[in-house]
């Protein structure tokens, strides 16, 4: 575990970890959102966190660093400069991760799979299956945020800057509507017509 202070502090400046009142993807409602893409307009912090990731695998003897795309593919391209090392990232394609451009693992090489958020793992899973696939070891898991409370599992090693557990709510039961006094908001969207607020 890093510097939680430090990255929290990096989260909250860049507004990727925000407080108010949120509407989930599940329909669930929450006081806390995360969207880690937006780190990603921020080399330095970036630079900073991934720096951070890094120090796990300097010694580990790693040839590639592979993401799944597209939350991964800039995690994954500046562990892999850290590293020294080559990177490529995998793509659905008819819903199925695979690689795709030309890229292809030579067999026994040692990976590390890089990702920005887990909630679930499910993308992570997929892509270590692939590298296995091609013959290669996977030597760890390197992610900028694990928002499954630490409930993935990967049979390798996990590397997070910040593993939190996001409180969620069913709309009958969420506080912050029975107070009243925060507005419900979905990220990334401008009203809440379909839903309604509270």
């Amino acid at each position: 575990m890093a510097n939680e202070e430090r990255v929290i502090e990096i989260f909250k400046k860049t507004d990727v970890l925000m407080d108010g009142h949120f509407l989930l993807t599940s329909g669930k409602h929450s006081n806390q959102y995360m969207q880690c893409a937006k780190i990603q307009q921020y080399p330095n912090y970036t630079q900073e966190l991934m720096g951070i990731l890094a120090e796990n695998y300097k010694d580990k003897n790693i040839d590639y660093v592979v993401a799944p795309a597209v939350g991964g593919i800039i995690i994954g391209y500046e562990l892999a400069r850290q590293l020294g090392v080559k990177n490529m990232f995998a793509e659905r394609e008819e819903g199925k991760m695979t690689f795709r451009r030309g890229f292809e693992l030579p067999k026994g090489s040692r990976v590390v799979v890089a990702e920005d958020v887990i909630t679930t793992g499910g993308s992570v899973q997929e892509v270590i299956d692939i590298v296995k696939e091609q013959g290669s070891e996977v030597v760890g898991v390197a992610v900028l945020v694990d928002r499954s409370n630490g409930s993935a599992d990967f049979g390798v090693k996990l590397d997070t800057t910040l593993t939190v557990k996001v409180e969620a709510w069913e709309e009958d039961e969420c506080p912050l509507c029975k107070e009243g006094k925060i507005e419900l908001v979905k990220p990334g969207s401008r009203n809440l017509k379909e839903k309604g607020t509270c």
